[in-house]
Order: structure tokens, then sequence, then C-alpha cells
């Protein structure tokens, strides 16, 4: 089912230094002939997806909350500005009891059906000190899901980040260690080369979607080391854009794998030469070594 396209009034809701930005960045889209924006938005449950695709929206289009249930299937919101139409899809959690929840990924599968991904954004928290396996085993699945491709196309996005580090820390190192512990489980986790990650790094991003987040002297939410994250998080995602790079269309290959029968039909040239050349072989044989010593017919008595 499409989704209903609906003007984008929550824009109006930001403050007055947020709107401006906002609609430079996709102004500078416009510009580029990118007229629309699809955003795909996976991770962990608990962690804030739905919570930031709010603050995005500026409304609050998606049920989040502490105590709020997972939405068990993913949903896109749509919103038009300008000629200009902004679509982010959420996603239910890839977690289930420990491990990696390939029912959700194949609910996000086909939903995504003959959709075209523009930018991932990856979330996770902040305020969490440590990776571990279960992390690599979730980029893991999404590149198995969607092709190592589409992180070329990602953004981490770490939530709660208007924490406190911890003792013996300040919040820029605290911030920086554990943004590069994520980007470099995504980059592991993606088979990405070093080469191939210098020349299209995955950028990452801090949020905080508490409406008890700080704010500047424009009203501007901000992080506690300044940063006016609203304005980042959209301005790192035209980046992405603007940088080129392929987007990612999902059909049915994508979402099914290659047919086996056509995959199959590849090696039948392979087979037949095979088939061709053990002939020959068996033929020169014959005509080269058996024949000679065989017993030769006698002519006469």
């Amino acid at each position: 089912m499409a989704s209903l396209v609906r003007e984008w009034a929550g824009i109006q809701q930001f403050p007055a230094a947020t709107q401006t930005k906002l609609l430079e960045l996709l102004g500078n889209l416009k510009q580029e002939n990118v007229n629309t924006l699809t955003i795909l938005v996976m991770g962990k449950g608990g962690v804030g997806k739905s919570s930031t695709l709010n603050s995005i929206i500026g409304e609050r289009v998606v049920a989040a909350g502490a105590f709020q249930a997972e939405a068990p299937r993913p949903v896109m919101i749509s919103r038009s500005r300008a000629g200009f139409t902004l679509n982010i899809i959420d996603t239910p959690g890839l977690v289930e009891a420990g491990y990696v929840n390939d029912q959700a990924l194949d609910l996000i599968k086909r939903f995504l059906l003959n959709k075209t991904i523009d930018v991932l954004l990856y979330v996770d928290r902040l305020d969490v000190y440590r990776v571990d396996n279960l992390d690599s085993q979730i980029v893991k699945a999404i590149t198995n899901a969607f092709g190592k491709q589409i992180w070329r196309r990602g953004i981490v996005v770490l939530t709660h980040a208007q924490m406190s580090p911890p003792d013996g820390l300040s919040y820029e190192e605290y911030s920086s260690k554990r943004s590069a512990a994520v980007v470099k489980v995504v980059r592991q986790g993606a088979q990405m080369k070093k080469s191939e990650f210098k020349r299209t790094p995955i950028p990452h991003v801090l949020v905080e979607n508490s409406g008890r987040c700080n704010k500047n002297e424009s009203d501007e939410k901000i992080l506690p080391n300044g940063t006016a994250w609203i304005s980042d998080l959209v301005q790192t995602i035209t980046e992405i854009v603007l940088r080129g790079g392929q987007s990612i269309f999902v059909d049915k290959e994508l979402i099914e794998g290659p047919n086996p029968n056509e995959r199959g039909k590849l090696f039948i040239p392979l087979l037949l030469a095979f088939q061709v050349s053990y002939f020959f072989k068996d033929f020169y044989l014959y005509c080269n070594v058996i024949t000679p010593f065989a017993p030769q017919k006698k002519l006469y008595p």
C-alpha cells in the first residue's frame, strides 16, 4: 500500500534558525534535481529509531516511548514541502531474545519491494559502553539482506546523546570513542576494506530526542558540545546523497536472491564444453594409443 503524502506542516514547529537551515539543505538537493528522498531507519529495538523519525518530521507521527511496544511491521511516513517529498521508513527492532530476528528482517525486505533507499540510518545508543558480537551479527544480517553497497549510503546515528560520560573521560573523548567503536563494527560487518572506507567513510551523528534536551539562544535543541543536532543530522543526510553513488533499489532478486534455475543455466555451456573435451580426449587416445596395438585382421590366410 502506498504511503499517504501529507504537507510537511511539522517543519513549522521548528525554531526559525532550524527551519532556515532545513529549507536551505533541501534546496541544495532540489538544485541537483533530487526531489524525493527516502530514508530507511534500522537497528535494535529500544534505541530510539521511532523517536528520531518524529524529531526529523517535527511531529509525533509514530508511537515512541520508554514503555511503548515496538511497531510489529515497517511503516513509511511521507511529507511534502515546496515540491520536495521526504519519506522515512520506520522498522521493527532486529533483535529477538538475544538473536537477530530473521522474521523481522524478512518483513522489512518485503515491505521495501520496488522502493528505492537513498539513505540508511543505523541507530544505536551513545550511552552503551561497549559493542559485542550481537552488534556484529546485526550489521552482517543487514549486509546479507541488502548488499554491502547499502553502507555507502549509511549513517551511524547514536541516540541518548545528552548523557554524562564515565568518570575520567570528557564528553568529547567518550562520544568519540563510542562512535568509533560502532563505526568499526559496521565497517567490519559490511566487509569494507580500509581503502574502500577511506573513499566512502560512514559518518556518525549524535542525537537527543528527549523533550529535556538543552537548547541554545535560538531555541534549537543542542548537544552538550553545543551542536544543533537536528540541522546536523539533516546536513549529514544531504551530504550522503550529494556525494553521489547509486541508491539501493529493492527488487525481487534482492529480496529472494538469484533464481537457482537461472544460476544453473550459467553452467550449461561449461558442462557442454567439458563433455566435448572429454569426448575428443577419448577419441585421441583410441586413435593414437589403443589402435596401433590392437590385433590386426589378416588379409591373407
